[in-house]
């Protein structure tokens, strides 16, 4: 929707008044900056945010973009014409709906960009790779959980607004405007069981997580001590942290969330290798 909230009667008023030129015969579709949406006001975003924006999410010709509330389609243009990435633009509005299709067809981007009539909280968006917004903390905060259930690694960015106690990954600036940017994290809240092989031995350990969003810290069973995890980090479905062991060697792990599993390498520092994996309990 690239839109702002309805301020108050006074406004709902005058932009009733707007003589849309939707509504005079003869004439075709174009958007009044400041009309009247589902839940907000139309506003569309600048060239130089939407760019930004789309760099952020470090958007590629592999990713499909998905665009919430794609108001004129700027971004799903964008996202197609700038960095050859297959886009869909969801928009409620079914004359602001087809007015966008007639902006991608302009644009030469049919064949990667569309944009469709529709309710964002209705739609099925769960295949994109990357989902950008211009709507509002409430919004946003409605949307929060059923971005949060989608693949780790999806990429969003939202201009404007944030997502509440869900803390960006990065914050970027551009003419007293502000895109936030995160990176959808694998859950692993929880206890697993850790199995690790290296230098001809092997161990098994009880691991367990505590996770708010991106954000972990745990510990590890050592015997009859639970050592405290260091350096954990969790981005998207990517998974390092540290700990120290019972002869007093560090031991980095890095790996990747699958479900129920992960796995992946590790190195201590005094030069071991090995691999290890660890499985939900």
């Amino acid at each position: 929707m690239h839109l702002l909230r309805l301020a108050a009667a006074p406004l709902a008023a005058l932009l009733i008044a707007f003589p849309a030129a939707a509504q005079q015969k003869g004439q075709s579709y174009e958007p009044q900056v400041g009309q009247a949406g589902k839940d907000v006001i139309w506003v569309p975003t600048p060239d130089e945010v939407v760019e930004r924006m789309l760099r952020m999410a470090q958007v590629t010709a592999n990713d499909y973009v998905v665009d919430l509330g794609a108001g004129d389609g700027k971004i799903a243009i964008a996202a197609a014409k700038l960095f050859g990435a297959r886009s869909l633009g969801i928009e409620y509005n079914p004359e602001m709906a087809k007015h966008a299709q007639r902006n991608a067809e302009k644009a030469g981007v049919t064949g990667k960009a569309r944009i469709v009539q529709g309710d964002i909280f209705a739609s099925d968006f769960t295949q994109a790779t990357v989902v950008t917004m211009y709507l509002l903390p409430a919004l946003n905060l409605k949307l929060r959980p059923q971005l949060l259930a989608m693949r780790p690694g999806t990429r969003v960015v939202s201009h404007s607004f944030t997502m509440d106690d869900w803390e960006a990954d990065e914050t970027s600036s551009m003419d007293g405007r502000r895109a936030y940017f995160w990176v959808v994290p694998a859950n692993v809240m929880g206890a697993w069981t850790l199995e690790a092989s290296g230098a001809g031995a092997s161990e098994k350990m009880e691991l367990t997580f505590e996770q708010r969003y991106q954000k972990i810290e745990g510990t590890l069973g050592l015997g009859q001590v639970q050592a405290g995890l260091r350096d954990a980090r969790l981005r998207g479905f990517n998974i390092s942290f540290s700990y120290v062991d019972g002869k007093s060697v560090r031991r980095d792990l890095t790996g990747r969330v699958s479900g129920a599993r992960m796995e992946g390498s590790f190195r201590t520092d005094n030069g071991t290798e090995g691999r290890w994996s660890a499985t939900r309990k």
